[in-house]
């Protein structure tokens, strides 16, 4: 099988179409921007269109991606090799203003996405694609894989009462889209205004690849998720950021281990695997650990937890894995369990794990003690809609 061309190949590869593109040249990327030989998508874009790209954005954590989670903003900047102005769309503004836009004709957005609802840069994107409705710039997305394939779909429906920067639109958790696609259903189905849009498509691609399987070079699209296989057990762990349960920030796999002070992760086993086993929840081990965070939750603290290994990614299913796990240590903790104190990505009045969650549904089903079976009812509220709209626009 021949490796996969994501958007920027396409684009490096294509002389005509790069004579589409004569105007002025802004670029939406950061450090997971690279073509298939691991050069930052900037530099190709210089090469391929000398003294036409006038701006550089960069989306949360940075253009550079150095800056940790939740309303940690990064600053507009000049870049001193590159010599160019670079506008942080995290900082006092999640939009664009007219300013950073002006002059610029074509704006090229290059985002590693991870496939997971709870993921800012897709909403960097739809954010960027309304307020360039009705303007004279062409939107281009180069499209790149979705790493744990865009085929698989878990996790409840956001309850658009619930939105927020860590979700705009009513997707499932594990949405089953590329970035490319999030943009068409966002023309299709969300956008009031429509932006003139175009998706530099990718080559070789197919809807069940995991990312290893595209021959592309993984870079971490985010501080804290340096693997592939974090972006699968992310879909999962990205819950207890909404809790006071560390997700593994400051440790060296972060959102692939999860714990609190209180945990004795070797006497809970026996239950969890009885759990799991009775739910038919396969694919994965949780290995008993004990971390100490270096920052964040329980910083300088030992925390008893788990390390979710995953051993066949078909059959895994974290969004289930982890709301059981949690539903758990509510039980296990009791009063020393608790939610995270708002504001939660610029939310000021509404519970951080329902804003995770896109719902309050799950959270008192969590509270009430129910099975598997009503969770499940929650996360089919919805799916037919979705699955129906998203088929509509699928590109691969």
């Amino acid at each position: 099988m021949s490796s996969v061309l994501s958007g920027i190949d396409v684009l490096e590869g294509d002389k005509e179409l790069q004579k589409e593109f004569s105007g002025n040249i802004g670029v939406l990327c950061h450090s997971a921007s690279v073509n298939k030989s691991l050069d930052h998508t900037l530099q190709s874009m210089i090469k391929m269109f000398k003294g036409q790209v006038k701006k550089v954005y960069g989306p949360q954590h940075g253009f550079v991606t150095d800056v940790q989670d939740n309303m940690v903003e990064t600053d507009h900047t000049f870049h001193p090799f590159f010599k160019l102005p670079v506008y942080s769309l995290y900082s006092e503004t999640r939009i664009p203003t007219d300013e950073m836009l002006e002059g610029i004709d074509h704006l090229f957005v290059d985002l590693q996405d991870v496939g997971t609802r709870i993921y800012t840069y897709i909403y960097t994107l739809t954010l960027l694609l309304e307020k360039c409705a009705g303007k004279d710039i062409e939107v281009i997305v180069l499209d790149r894989p979705n790493p744990i394939n865009a085929k698989d779909i878990e996790g409840n429906i956001l309850d658009t009462n619930f939105a927020s920067f860590v979700g705009r639109h009513p997707i499932p958790v594990r949405h089953g889209l590329t970035i490319g696609e999030v943009a068409c259903m966002h023309q299709k189905y969300w956008a009031k205004e429509k932006a003139n849009l175009r998706v530099i498509k990718m080559k070789n691609y197919s809807r069940g690849m995991n990312f290893e399987e595209t021959g592309l070079p993984w870079v971490m699209p985010s501080p804290n998720l340096p693997t592939v296989e974090g972006c699968f057990t992310f879909v999962g762990t990205v819950l207890f950021e909404g809790t006071n349960i560390s997700e593994g920030r400051g440790s060296t796999r972060s959102l692939e281990i999860v714990g609190h002070p209180k945990i004795r992760p070797w006497e809970l086993e026996g239950e969890l695997k009885e759990l799991f086993s009775e739910n038919n929840l396969t694919g994965f081990k949780l290995r008993p650990l004990n971390f100490m965070p270096t920052f964040q939750k329980h910083a300088g603290t030992a925390c008893g937890g788990y390390q979710i290994h995953v051993l066949d990614r078909s059959a895994f299913r974290p969004w289930k894995v982890c709301q059981l796990l949690c539903q758990k240590f509510y039980q296990v903790l009791g009063s020393d369990f608790k939610y995270k104190e708002d504001p939660y990505e610029y939310e000021f009045d509404k519970n951080p794990v329902d804003l995770i969650n896109g719902t309050d549904k799950v959270r008192m089903w969590m509270e009430s003690g129910e099975g598997l079976e009503k969770l499940e009812e929650i996360e089919e509220q919805g799916r037919e809609t979705y699955m129906e709209q998203r088929a509509s626009i699928l590109l691969y």
